[in-house]
């Protein structure tokens, strides 16, 4: 039995549905703006919210990050990071890959897609490589805008440590990307859980919904201290890590620690995503 082997001339998979088309169209959706929107006015609230309730400082024997928010924009910013980390910025990590795969099936656009025709993997590249670019995108648009409104208000400087000393404008802006970075890829976690998700289900809701949901249920997970040292595996234990790289002297292994974790579990399951996929009954 002959198999058909034959494509139309000048076809080339690797040239379907390029990253600048997707780009274009993700950027083109109401979500992604009103995600970027929330993220470039949170500094002002936070601004407003100093403003009404007072100077942070004072109020205690143990100077903590929050408490120096005033200090300059450097410390304005590192705690604008600080506030959003834990739950905020999981927003539109999820949001932008986990509505990646499940959209195109709900608009019932998918099977056209792949008529195209697009090849399974090159769809899942194109999509992936743009959402975790708008993740990414979102997790450097936040300390932007706050360190300009927190320059403005409170004047440009050093990064005020609590623990004593101060780190020049220049260290500070070096360590505060640091603690971007390291944001970023402790979130592959969400990110790929969101991702496989997608991969699963037509319905974009479900996945957003089903990332954040699983991220909350590991936050509560670390919270319970009965777990012990059972606690490490998860990624939420080490989401706060960077904090160690706005030091004096930085310390790295909680943060090696975490990025390895976040990693490795990111691997298994844009894997698992890909697989899935690729044996998928596509009918929407």
């Amino acid at each position: 039995m002959s198999t058909l082997t034959e494509v139309a001339s000048g076809y080339q998979a690797g040239r379907t549905l390029p990253l600048r088309v997707e780009l274009v169209r993700q950027l083109k959706r109401r979500r992604t703006l009103v995600m970027g929107a929330v993220l470039a006015v949170l500094p002002f609230v936070l601004l407003i919210a100093f403003v009404v309730g007072g100077d942070p400082g004072g109020r205690g024997d143990r100077v903590t990050l929050m408490d120096t928010a005033t200090a300059s924009g450097a410390n304005f910013a590192a705690v604008s990071l600080f506030v959003s980390a834990g739950f905020l910025l999981v927003i539109p990590v999820a949001l932008f890959c986990g509505d990646t795969v499940a959209s195109e099936a709900s608009w019932s656009s998918l099977r056209y897609l792949l008529a195209a025709p697009v090849p399974r993997a090159r769809l899942l590249w194109s999509k992936l490589v743009v959402a975790l670019g708008l993740s990414l995108a979102a997790m450097v648009l936040l300390p932007l805008v706050a360190l300009a409104a927190g320059t403005a208000a409170y004047g440009w400087g050093p990064l005020r440590i609590p623990t004593g000393g101060a780190l020049d404008t220049g260290t500070a802006a070096q360590r505060l990307l640091v603690a971007v970075a390291y944001i970023f890829v402790s979130q592959l976690v969400t990110a790929a859980l969101a991702f496989w998700l997608s991969t699963v289900t037509d319905a974009p809701l479900g996945a957003v919904g089903g990332a954040v949901g699983l991220t909350i249920v590991g936050n509560v997970l670390d919270a319970v201290t009965a777990l012990g040292h059972w606690r490490d595996f998860l990624p939420a234990h080490w989401q706060f890590a960077w904090a160690d790289a706005v030091q004096p002297t930085p310390e790295w292994s909680g943060m090696i620690q975490g990025a390895a974790l976040s990693v490795t579990y990111a691997l298994v399951l844009f894997a698992l995503a890909f697989r899935t996929f690729s044996r998928k009954d596509v009918v929407s």
